[in-house]
């Protein structure tokens, strides 16, 4: 379980907070969403439950464990990562790029290999075909599931996904949604996600998290959200796209 207990991040000495006083768990199993826009402190959230970022003060637990007593490399290390802007390296071939940190786990060669081309099948980039590649050969949907291969290849019991697939075209986006569905019920990771995107939260999440200027404003299945909206703010951001959203509620009963 990933706890977070009072957790404020301030980047100016304590004049303003990215994130104040944010309160979560996130059970095992689980996959939440951190829904906001641009600044409401979500992407922060997530760098500073793997020490990217450390908080100004509250702690963040994993398995009961303050992430401050651990080793920052090693903590990094245990949990899988997957960001927006892939961070692929051009010069190793895809299968190099998956392995990169069994490489730093110092697993041996023909464990690599072969845990690299299994996590190849399971993103659906069979190695037969794309191990050999170098990442400009591939699609930006197919770079992404690379970076989703990578992430997973340590076998991490929690991974941290930030708006992993807000670059990519809605039809690719909808389709690698539907990838990672099918994945978290097969692998039942704990998953934190980021994203600016109402429906793929609501698609997504177990339960979703909703941040306004740094302060959670609500959390709770799409059930309770649609249902029962516990501020103005969360009112009126699921009220923009009532239309799309009763329809959505409709597919999902």
């Amino acid at each position: 379980m990933i706890a977070l207990h009072h957790v404020c991040k301030s980047f100016d000495g304590g004049s303003t907070f990215a994130v104040r006083d944010l309160s979560l768990q996130i059970a095992e199993g689980e996959t939440l969403v951190l829904l906001g826009s641009s600044g409401c402190g979500k992407s922060t959230t997530l760098k500073m439950i793997n020490r990217l970022l450390e908080p100004t003060s509250g702690t963040i637990e994993i398995n009961g464990q303050d992430v401050m007593r651990r080793d920052p490399v090693e903590l990094r290390r245990s949990i899988g990562y997957v960001f927006q802007g892939i961070g692929l390296f051009p010069h190793l071939t895809v299968v190099e790029n998956v392995e990169i940190v069994l490489r730093l786990l110092d697993w041996d060669e023909e464990r690599r290999r072969k845990r690299g081309r299994e996590m190849l099948e399971l993103v659906g980039l069979p190695p037969e075909q794309y191990a050999r590649r170098l990442p400009e050969e591939l699609s930006g949907g197919q770079q992404q599931r690379v970076g989703v291969a990578r992430a997973l290849a340590s076998d991490p019991d929690y991974l941290l996904m930030d708006e992993p697939f807000g670059a990519l075209d809605a039809l690719t986006r909808d389709v690698l949604q539907q990838e990672l569905l099918s994945l978290k019920s097969r692998l039942k990771k704990t998953i934190v996600f980021v994203t600016h995107d109402i429906f793929e939260a609501l698609t997504l999440g177990d339960r979703i998290a909703i941040l306004h200027q740094g302060e959670l404003q609500q959390v709770g299945t799409r059930e309770e959200i649609l249902g029962a909206p516990a501020t103005p703010f969360v009112r009126n951001l699921f009220a923009k796209p009532a239309k799309q959203l009763a329809a959505f509620k409709d597919v999902l009963s």
